[in-house]
Parts: C-alpha cells; structure tokens; sequence
C-alpha cells in the first residue's frame, strides 16, 4: 500500500467526517448565535440558558438529518470494504 493511497483514504475519511457533522455544528453555532444575541439584549447572563436550545436543535437536526449522515457514513465504509484487497497487498 502506497503512502499516496493512505492519504487518499485519511482524506476521504475526513471530509466524510466533516460532511456527516457539518450540518449539526452548523445548526448547533446558529442557534448559539441566536440565543446569545437574546441574552445579550435582554442582559439575561445565565450560562445553562443556552444549552437546552442547542441540544433540542441538534436532536431535531439528527432527526432531520439522519437517514443522510447515515447513508454517507455507509457509503464510505462499504467502499473501505469493497476495496479491501487492494488495501491488503
């Protein structure tokens, strides 16, 4: 096995990684973003204040997005599998 193939998977996996958790920092940093301008409009300095909106966004981000990271995450791995004798020489 090549180091140019060891890259080439690392860097598959990566951006896997990166396209399975997008979404959920994404949805995650937007509603921190809201709820902070809130607080600081309000001057509501609670720190557990922000939490519960984040984990009911992302909870509603992992149902909405699910199916898609699953498929995603599959995809990859059946192609790790698929192309595991070229892996092996």
């Amino acid at each position: 096995m090549s180091s140019e193939m060891i890259l080439s998977i690392a860097e598959k996996g990566v951006y896997t990684v990166l396209m399975v958790c997008g979404p959920l920092l994404a949805i995650s940093l937007i509603v921190g973003l809201i709820v902070s301008v809130i607080q600081a409009t309000t001057q509501i300095q609670e720190q557990t204040l922000a939490f519960v909106p984040k984990i009911v966004a992302v909870l509603l981000g992992l149902i909405i997005f699910g199916p898609w990271m699953l498929s995603k995450m599959l995809t990859f791995t059946q192609n790790i599998f698929a192309n595991l004798d070229q892996f092996i020489k």
